[in-house]
């Protein structure tokens, strides 16, 4: 596989106030998006020892016996909150594309700031067990929606608009983590079956902490070739969601991308675990087409939506499985 390179992007000087330095990481960021649809971002200010407790804890949750996890699983079919097992979900549906369900599980929290419209205002679900679970995970919330309230704003001023035009619909920012486990394989995978299959994000900007195991994150480049997306230490790795992408007109690309399987031939544990924060705006929000993005010559591609009603039927869609595959 070719090298295929992801931009760095380092917001240290412009998270310090520093206009110059917010303007220059602004244009980087934006050209990233614009031309890759990701970037790695260092320099975030996210409490690293934070990211590691959290990280561990989720290991320790994954371990824990079937049972126990499934105690966690919500009754609703389209599951946004709670645990989800290996079986029932298949995110490349939501381009149509017929696969088997993917290979990874989840344990997934929305509405931890205020009652979530994607869960139908239904509350979080807790595990009992770890019993740091809970407080590492809402601090891990505050501190990742604080670094996504600073990204729309860098988006702002990379998008040639003020800094506060995009604050008022994330004020009350929809966000969703989203903690994936892609356990290890002993047998082999179904033709067509990855770990997560080909697919684009739903909303805004996804900020994924990935791990160093095998069998990781790819991501298709124009002339439809897999690149794999390197981990980078305590960066994070940024992409644009298709809600942002309408919000852009297009000029933000909302890229496909895919988590693989190992390759068969590895001995020992190839388990991964994936943190990822889908940050958006409120349910509420009417996401049309930017006005520093639409003009005489290139004029909206797509009519205004609902956040919250694009998000649910993205996650609805995810888990329309046969009863065959889902079982």
């Amino acid at each position: 596989m070719s090298a295929f390179h992801i931009p760095v992007v380092d917001i240290t000087a412009a998270r310090a106030g520093d206009r110059d330095a917010r303007a220059a990481a602004a244009r980087a960021f934006g050209k990233a998006l614009e031309e890759v649809g990701f970037v790695t971002l260092v320099g975030h200010g996210v409490d690293g020892a934070l990211t590691t407790a959290t990280y561990d804890v989720m290991r320790e949750f994954f371990a824990r016996p079937v049972a126990d996890k499934l105690s966690s699983c919500p009754p609703e079919q389209a599951k946004s909150r709670g645990y989800l097992p290996v079986g029932i979900e298949s995110v490349a549906s939501t381009l149509d594309a017929e696969t088997p369900p993917d290979l990874c599980e989840a344990l997934v929290f929305a509405g931890l700031s205020r009652p979530s419209a994607l869960t139908g205002a239904r509350p979080p679900i807790w595990p009992e067990r770890p019993q740091a679970l809970r407080d590492l995970v809402e601090r891990y919330h505050h501190a990742l929606e604080s670094l996504g309230k600073d990204l729309m704003r860098l988006s702002a001023l990379a998008l040639d608009l003020p800094e506060d035009h995009l604050d008022r619909h994330f004020i009350d920012p929809a966000m969703v983590l989203r903690f994936v486990n892609y356990p290890d394989q002993p047998e082999m995978p179904l033709p067509g079956q990855l770990r997560y299959g080909a697919h684009h994000d739903y909303g805004g900007l996804t900020i994924l902490r990935q791990d160093t195991a095998p069998g990781g994150l790819e991501v298709c480049d124009a002339d439809g070739a897999w690149h794999a997306v390197p981990p980078s230490g305590d960066g994070f790795v940024i992409n644009v969601g298709d809600l942002m992408s309408r919000w852009t007109n297009g000029r933000w690309r909302s890229t496909l991308h895919r988590v693989v399987n190992p390759a068969r031939e590895l001995t020992g544990s190839t388990q991964r675990l994936s943190m990822v924060a889908f940050f958006g705006p409120h349910e509420d929000s009417e996401i049309d087409c930017l006005p520093s993005c639409v003009s005489a010559e290139n004029p909206a591609r797509w009519p205004p939506v609902k956040a919250g009603d694009y998000i649910r039927a993205k996650i609805t869609r995810s888990m329309d499985l046969p009863a065959s595959s889902a079982a």
